[in-house]
């Protein structure tokens, strides 16, 4: 039995499907990775200081980004940690604390491919005052 030879019209199908297919395929691994990034810890803490510094940023994506001046001894340079907030509900318990000494939880991701989900890789999810 002989077999017909394809016809240019059937390989540039077979082409733009392969490509549809791997295009698909790379964009399944991108948004798996992201969602990976994003949901697994690498280490997680707390830092108390005084916040120094929050604002929203981002042109498309908006972030809370803040910095936290951590004083050990009073008089000496204050040690800087930066850090995100994705959650608008922990950014106005941040507002409301300003000027006073807070511990702040957060968790460490890294890897992150863009900086859509926040500036740093430190992500504060809890707040509370320091007596």
């Amino acid at each position: 039995m002989a077999s017909t030879p394809s016809t240019g019209a059937s390989r540039g199908k077979n082409w733009f499907l392969w490509f549809i297919g791997f295009t698909v395929l790379i964009t399944a691994l991108v948004i798996g990775y992201t969602w990976l990034a994003l949901s697994w810890s690498y280490s997680a803490g707390e830092r108390a200081g005084y916040v120094q510094k929050f604002s929203q940023k981002g042109w498309l994506c908006k972030t809370w980004e803040g910095e936290l001046a951590i004083v050990a001894i009073p008089g000496s340079l204050p040690e800087i940690f930066p850090f995100t907030v994705r959650d608008d509900k922990v950014a106005a318990e941040i507002n409301a604390v300003m000027g006073k000494r807070v511990s702040l939880a957060y968790q460490q991701h890294l890897g992150i491919p863009s900086t859509c989900f926040g500036e740093t890789g430190y992500y504060v999810d809890k707040v509370h005052v320091v007596e």
